[in-house]
């Protein structure tokens, strides 16, 4: 039976030049590479080089070319596109227009059309408001005369809605329909203990991708049946 890669998008995004040192992490087309690397990585140390499957000159065919590869779920939010106004200045800032916004968009669309790669998308809460950001916190904390507030000490508090659920809906449909045997989860978050736990109850072997981040969640790494980091000297299995 095949492998089902789930992988959080933001997370994928904020380690990619980690995992991925000789690609870009600013050009979409890369951001698109890395996935398809990530999933022969996976492949290959599942099956080994000759478990691939093989075109007919007998080079093996890339991961996303094989039956040995369900999909690649593929979990984010579209960026803010609204205008608000900064909090001390009061200037009003289009956030369709950021570089950020803009790159993210770019993913996204690129994606889309990636063979295999299912892009789900959730929401931001639209009601986001400033708050202020965690050095500027510790500047207020530790100072002893008046503080002034600028623009760049406020940060937009975003909370993302639709994620969970989409991807607790994707591994229960794989699991109880017996669609894969193999999920692996490209994550730190807590957030997704709940379906790691569903898949193992469902005799689905869960491998946990950290892309070398040894901050994940204890929970997530206890309710996992392996750890492999992609593309790290010496991936570790337990």
């Amino acid at each position: 039976m095949p492998t089902a890669i789930v992988i959080d998008g933001a997370f994928f995004l904020r380690r990619f030049s980690r995992s991925f040192p000789d690609l870009d992490a600013k050009t979409p087309g890369d951001i698109a590479l890395g996935l398809k690397l990530l999933a022969n990585w996976h492949l290959a140390l599942r099956l080994g080089p000759d478990g691939l499957m093989h075109d007919p000159g007998g080079r093996p065919l890339p991961a996303i070319e094989t039956a040995h590869l369900y999909r690649i779920f593929f979990y984010d939010c579209p960026p803010l596109t609204k205008r608000m106004h900064r909090p001390v200045s009061g200037t009003s800032i289009d956030l369709a227009k950021t570089p950020d916004a803009k790159f993210r968009l770019a993913v996204h669309k690129e994606l889309q059309n990636v063979r295999k790669v299912a892009l789900r998308l959730g929401r931001l809460n639209d009601t986001s408001l400033w708050r202020l950001g965690a050095s500027a916190t510790q500047r207020f904390i530790g100072s002893r005369t008046a503080f002034t507030a600028r623009d760049e000490d406020f940060e937009i508090d975003i909370k993302q809605k639709g994620v969970d659920m989409r991807l607790g809906l994707d591994v229960a449909s794989m699991a109880f329909k017996r669609q894969v045997d193999q999920i692996v989860i490209v994550a730190a978050d807590a957030d997704f203990v709940p379906a790691a736990k569903l898949a193992r109850r469902e005799g689905i072997d869960v491998v946990l991708d950290r892309m070398g981040d040894q901050r994940a969640a204890k929970d997530l790494v206890e309710h996992v049946d392996g750890i492999r980091d992609c593309f790290l000297p010496h991936p570790a299995a337990r």
